[in-house]
């Protein structure tokens, strides 16, 4: 078995609290980044209450094929990012490596992919404010939704991109020992963002083609 006190830092004694310290640290922080987005999707339910029509047209104005592809690259990180956390526990340091690395390019082909989105609407004036050719106006509220809940995204997606190659250029270094709690907490928030995407991905882009 390979030597993990490597991994050990002060003030604990072991690694099994330390383990454990890290992963509640890691639940009270997803804690909050879950009450952050559950006020985001409360305002878009009370608005969207208020202007159904308004939201429906206002969806379907959407890019459901950028949309898409997006879901399946963030639902294939999940799956890449479960292979890192697997042969993390098993020590299969190649493996591990492999898979961080297809996690995080999966990621940037996400912010590619968004920013290539972003780049269509901006053309066709769907921003909120001067030259917004939606109407009514309530439509304009989907709009700032839109890009309020999706920038908010893609930042905490940026994050967990540099996170993934932070983690794997210090196993790749050998500075952290392949098994350890710091790749579990990465996993966690990996999850976290992806779930966000998946409860996105139909508020903004099938609410217009029900």
């Amino acid at each position: 078995m390979t030597d993990l006190s490597g991994a050990l830092q002060e003030p604990w004694p072991d690694l099994r609290l330390q383990r454990e310290a890290v992963g509640l640290g890691m639940w009270f922080f997803l804690a909050s980044e879950v009450l952050f987005f559950a006020a985001l999707f409360c305002s878009y339910a009370i608005y969207r209450s208020f202007n159904a029509e308004a939201f429906r047209i206002a969806a379907a104005h959407t890019k459901i094929v950028y949309g898409s592809i997006n879901m399946v690259l963030l639902l294939t990180s999940s799956l890449t990012m479960t292979v890192a956390l697997r042969a993390a526990t098993i020590q299969l340091r190649r493996l591990t490596l492999l898979s961080l690395g297809a996690t995080a390019a999966l990621g940037v082909a996400f912010l590619v992919t968004k920013g290539l989105e972003y780049y269509a609407d901006i053309n066709e004036n769907l921003v909120p404010g001067p030259g917004f050719p939606l109407k009514p106006a309530a439509t304009a509220i989907f709009w700032g939704l839109y890009w309020i809940m999706t920038g908010v995204h893609a930042l905490h997606l940026t994050a967990g991109i540099g996170v993934v190659i932070a983690v794997m250029t210090l196993f790749w270094r050998g500075t952290i020992p392949v098994q350890g709690s710091t790749m579990e907490g990465v996993a966690i928030y990996w999850h976290f963002v992806d779930t966000v995407w998946i409860f996105l991905y139909p508020l903004i882009y099938l609410a217009g083609r029900s």
